[in-house]
Order: C-alpha cells, then sequence, then structure tokens
C-alpha cells in the first residue's frame, strides 16, 4: 500500500516522479504528492484525490529540481485530504519525508515533540518522523555523515514498519531510504538513481535493480549508491535486472488494466507450466523448492497461508494436494494464522500463496513458521519481493505484472502451479506415472480451453445489463467450485460494490436461502462432475423460492438451460481444472457490472493492490 518513487540525477526529477506516480496509483490513491530540491530550497506540492489532480496542480505551480521524491496514498492515519498528503516536512522546512508503512508508536513520539514546542500540520503518522530527524539534524554540520546519522538515529526510535525515502534542503543531489517491512528497490542508471516501493515504477527507466532488505539504508546521488546495515556499516547488494517492458505495464488497447489482465490469462498460464512438465518421468518439475526430496516426502502435513483471492487459490490447493498426493491440508487466513499458536509437526511444510510477495500478514505468518523450524514455500509472482527472498524455497507464478487491483490472472496461475506442485508430491507418492501423464496431458489444454471461456464475453456482458441495480448477489459452487464462488463474491464486491456472499451449494438450506427473492440473483457453478446432480437440487430450491438464477455450465448442457434463466457456458475441463474456466465468466460479469455502475474498475475505493500494513 501507497507508493514511492524518488530521483536524483541530471534530468528535471519533476516529470520522473509524475510517471513514476501514475504506474504506481494501484498501490493507493487517496492523494498524492512530490517534494524536489533546487537552489537550496525545497519545493512542496500535493494534492488530495487522484495522480491527475497532482498534475493539474504542477501545470500550474511547477516543482524544479534534479533530485525529488513523492508518493501516492493509501490512508492510515488521518483522512484523505492535502494536509495528509505526502511528503511531509519539518517544521523548519529542511526535511521533507515520504512513507509507506505504520509507525505504531508515533503517537507517544508525537506527545514528547509537542511537549518540545513542535508543532504538527497533519494527521499522520509520517509527520513525526521528519520532525525526529530535523531535531537530530546539527544546524552546524552540513555533511553527508550528520544527515545519515541524523535518519539513523530517528529509525531507531521507530516501532512498526516503513519504507522511507528522505530529503534535506541542506544536501542537494543526495537521497536516503530506509527499509523495515515494507518494500523498497534501488533502481541504478547512468548519472542518476531511483528509489521505488515496487520495480513497476522503473520499467523503462532503467532495468538495473537492488532489493532492500529490512534494516538496511541506501544513499543515493546522481553517480553512486551504496547501501548500509543497521550499525551503519556497508554492505553488498546483488544487482538483479528487471524483465518487464513497458508494454507490460501498459494498458494497451484495453480500456482498463483488469480487462487485459483478464484477457492475459491464457498465456499467463502457460507461462507458468513452461518448462515444468517432464513427460519422460510423467511428473512436475521445480527449480527453485530448495528442500530435498526426502524431505518433501517425509511431509504429513501442509498449510497453506494466504489472504484474499490467494486465499481461495489455496482452497484450490487444498482439494488438489489432497486427491492427487493424498496429504492433509489446512488453509489458514495469514492474518490469523500469524497470532495463533497451533500444534504443528515437525513434517509440516508451510505454503505461503501470494501474488505481490510482500503481503504483511503472510509475510508475518512465513517469518513465524521459520521462527519455529517449519520448512517454508511460497507461490509468488514478484521475483526479488520479500516472501520470494525469505522463504526456503518456491515457485514463481510468471504471471507478468498484475495492476489491476482486483486480482485475476494471479489467481488462475495460482491454481495452475498448485495443480503442478500436487502432481509432483503426487508422483513421489502413489499416483501412477499413466496417472500423471494424464494429469499432464489436460494442463497442457488448459490455455486453450481459457481461450474459448473468454468467448462468453458478449453473452456476458449482456447479463451484465440485466442485474446490475441489484443490491445483492449469491455464489454457490462445490468441491472445487466451492472456493471460485467466493472468488466471484468478492470480484463483485471489490469492484461494483454490490454485496455478494459465497457459499458451499449445499449450506443454502442452513440459513442462507432466506435471503432469496426474487432480486437476488443466485449464481450456481454446474459445470458437470461427480455431485453435479446435487448442486441441481440446489439450484431448484432457488428457483422454487422465486429467485433469479445465473448458471455457470458446460457447452451445450441442456439439463441447466432448462431450468436456469441465464446460462453462460465454458468448456468441459476436468473437475480439478474447472476453477480456472469457471472463474473467467465471474471475472467478466464483475468487470461490466461495475462499469455500468459507473465504478473506477482499477481503482475500487477504499483498497491498494499490495496490503503492505496490517
Amino acid at each position: 500500500m501507497c507508493g514511492i518513487i524518488g530521483y536524483t540525477g541530471s534530468r528535471e526529477a519533476q516529470p520522473l516522479l509524475l510517471e513514476g506516480l501514475h504506474r504506481l496509483e494501484y498501490r493507493g490513491y487517496d492523494s498524492s504528492g512530490l517534494a524536489t530540491l533546487s537552489d537550496g530550497d525545497l519545493h512542496l506540492r500535493k494534492r488530495a484525490g487522484r495522480i491527475q489532480d497532482l498534475a493539474r496542480h504542477l501545470h500550474q505551480n511547477a516543482a524544479p529540481g534534479t533530485t525529488g521524491i513523492s508518493h501516492t496514498r493509501w490512508a492510515t492515519h488521518g483522512p484523505a485530504n492535502d494536509r495528509n498528503a505526502h511528503p511531509h516536512v519539518s517544521g523548519d522546512n529542511r526535511i521533507a519525508v515520504v512513507h509507506n508503512g505504520v509507525i505504531e508508536n508515533y503517537a507517544p513520539l508525537k506527545r514528547q515533540l509537542a511537549g518540545e514546542g513542535v508543532v504538527f500540520h497533519s494527521d499522520t503518522d509520517t509527520e513525526v518522523v521528519a520532525q525526529l530527524i530535523a531535531r537530530r539534524l546539527p544546524a552546524e554540520d552540513s555533511s553527508q555523515a550528520a544527515f545519515i546519522d541524523a535518519v539513523a538515529r530517528t529509525l531507531a526510535l521507530l516501532k512498526g514498519t516503513y519504507g522511507l525515502a528522505v530529503l534535506s534542503r541542506r544536501h542537494p543531489g543526495l537521497l536516503l531510504g530506509a527499509r523495515l517491512g515494507s518494500p523498497l528497490v534501488l533502481g541504478i542508471g547512468e548519472g542518476e538513481n531511483f528509489l521505488a516501493s515496487d520495480p513497476s515504477a522503473l520499467v523503462g527507466k532503467t532495468e538495473r535493480v537492488v532489493y532492500l532488505q529490512d534494516h538496511q539504508m541506501c544513499v543515493l546521488t546522481a553517480n553512486d549508491w551504496h547501501l548500509l546495515d543497521g550499525d551503519r556499516a556497508r554492505v553488498e547488494a546483488a544487482v538483479h535486472t528487471i524483465e518487464w517492458d513497458a508494454s507490460d505495464t501498459d494498458k494497451g488497447a484495453f480500456d482498463h488494466y483488469m480487462l487485459k489482465e483478464i484477457y492475459e490469462q491464457p498465456e499467463a498460464i502457460e507461462n507458468a507450466l513452461r518448462g515444468r512438465l517432464v513427460d519422460s518421468d510423467a511428473t512436475s518439475h521445480f527449480g527453485g523448492l530448495n528442500l530435498d526430496t526426502q524431505q518433501l516426502r517425509r511431509a504429513e502435513r501442509i498449510i497453506l497461508t494466504a489472504c484474499g483471492t490467494s486465499y481461495h487459490a489455496a482452497l484450490v490447493g487444498e482439494y488438489l494436494f489432497e486427491e492427487f498426493a493424498r496429504i492433509p491440508v489446512e488453509v489458514e487466513y495469514a492474518s490469523e494464522f500469524r497470532y495463533r499458536n497451533p500444534p504443528i509437526d515437525r513434517n509440516t511444510i508451510v505454503i505461503a500463496v501470494t501474488q505481490s510477495g510482500e503481503t504483511a500478514d503472510t509475510l508475518a505468518a512465513l517469518r513465524e513458521s521459520k521462527r519455529k523450524g517449519h520448512p517454508t514455500l511460497a507461490l509468488c509472482n514478484v521475483v526479488g519481493s520479500s516472501i520470494a527472498r525469505e522463504t526456503d524455497g518456491g515457485v514463481y507464478l510468471h504471471a507478468g505484472p498484475e495492476v489491476g487491483v482486483a486480482s485475476t490472472k494471479a489467481f488462475t496461475n495460482q491454481v495452475a502451479v498448485l495443480a503442478m506442485l500436487a502432481l509432483y508430491f503426487g508422483r513421489m507418492r502413489h499416483l501412477s506415472s499413466l496417472q500423471g501423464a494424464q494429469i499432464i496431458r489436460e494442463l497442457r489444454a488448459i490455455p486453450d480451453a481459457v481461450r474459448r471461456a473468454l468467448s462468453c464475453h458478449d453473452a456476458v456482458r449482456a447479463i451484465a445489463e440485466r442485474y446490475c441495480h441489484v443490491a445483492n448477489f449469491l455464489y454457490l459452487g462445490r468441491q472445487y467450485n466451492y472456493p471460485v464462488a467466493l472468488e466471484g463474491a468478492l470480484k463483485l464486491k471489490e469492484i461494483s460494490y454490490i454485496h455478494a456472499e459465497g457459499y458451499p451449494a449445499a449450506e443454502m438450506k442452513h440459513g442462507p436461502i432466506a435471503l432469496v427473492d426474487k432480486n437476488t440473483p443466485s449464481v450456481f457453478l454446474l459445470p458437470r462432475g461427480a455431485i453435479f446432480d446435487k448442486v441441481m437440487s440446489n439450484l431448484e430450491e432457488v428457483k422454487a423460492r422465486g429467485g433469479p438464477i445465473i448458471a455457470i455450465a458446460h457447452e451445450g448442457d441442456e439439463d441447466v438451460a432448462a431450468r436456469a434463466d441465464e446460462v453462460i457456458c465454458v468448456p468441459d475441463v476436468p473437475e480439478y481444472l474447472q476453477p480456472i474456466v469457471s472463474v473467467v465468466p465471474l471475472q467478466l460479469l464483475a468487470y461490466h457490472i461495475a462499469l455500468l455502475r459507473g465504478c473506477d474498475v482499477d481503482k475500487p475505493r477504499n483498497l491498494a493492490k499490495s496490503v503492505t500494513v496490517e
């Protein structure tokens, strides 16, 4: 949450910062601002609202200078208004700070500073950081070392999480960054250097990046950079290469990132499968698990931990592992798991499922598991992310950048990778080579099945037009399609603000059926499978009470067509892969209903892409 971009070099900073903010707007869009240095002056510009509001302000009031920091905000402390927008400056206007994270002990620090006569001009926790640095910066010492010392001494006082970028009016051309729990990446250029909370902000500016680790500080000038540890000693850093190009983070011919990413799913799944299916051994292969075969074979239990959409993918993973690998699986909300103390035996593997690799709760759950000695793996989409670095091993999703706040292609890639992992564990245990070969054939066919599923687009749009006015939706599925019902309901809630709930279809009789009326459509996931007839009976129960029925069914299913009010057809695939195709029309349904209701699809209210605060 929140986006940071900083620059120091020979070019004017303002246009580079503004471009970076546009790329980071999915991380927060309550307000935005920037600060630049020029001729010994600090130029501060900030506005509540979207980044285009800041851009209009800058058109009239440009911020000169070749060094600057900027920020797009997801509000944690104080309402979204001009005064709470970042950057925040010290009372003497010497220090400017942008911040991602939460300073948990800001209140006592603020009281202490107020008692010393400091006047505050915002409701944020971040202003405390700027005021503390200024108080520790000697008036008579303008050396770089004094600035670094003032920041380091301030960091030692802070409790919580932060990704910080700091400017000092007395140190032109110098940019400091620090990280604890919130991501920061350094971008290395020629005669210029960058700092950002996400590598996507650096696409098109540089391909060479360094990922800061917790308790590290970076010191940037136009022609130099280095990292310091918590004791202010220089540390070596690995330089990585960004493999994305500008087109990966642009909308292209699509009106919205979400729609683009829905349509990217076939190719994204192909990328996830590529090189990982081994016909000769009828199994899958992963290069980064980093756990030996005996350690994996001894696993007697798996815990999948995740949040949001990733949690729904993990629920599908539970069915996959238990069916193919015969391993007991528990799926835990990371936000709950991190604070529990459940009994976990030594032969349990904890697997974190995440798109960003920076989700605060998932990272904390992973760290707690490692602290107790359990092997940890991660399914992650972002190379160099905190979870990718800290886990014992893992698998990259290879979905490409996902900019839309409502996750789409990450979900389908997570399910595809979980299916390959279940195959891998299954072949180590009891699955025959014939069974493994059959699963491989079915996995290879799934990208084309998703392409065919996308052909429902026009039918879904027509259905959305008929139901966009309703206030409530129910989503119902069983077995592999139960998590899809949860995911479909979440997508609708996220971007259209319609209340929606997902349930196992058989649970309707235990309370939720009381919600059924002529104004509450029920979306039934009805692809053919072992309990198809059971779900059809649940459909009849809703229909008997006058509830409109929207059914997701296999192509040519006349039984469903005869009973449902609306039918959306998807290809016939094996049950364990149905979530990958069944979710596609639900993504499109949420998208079109949101559009018809005038909602901002890519920037839904109150949400941000990467939840890096608790």
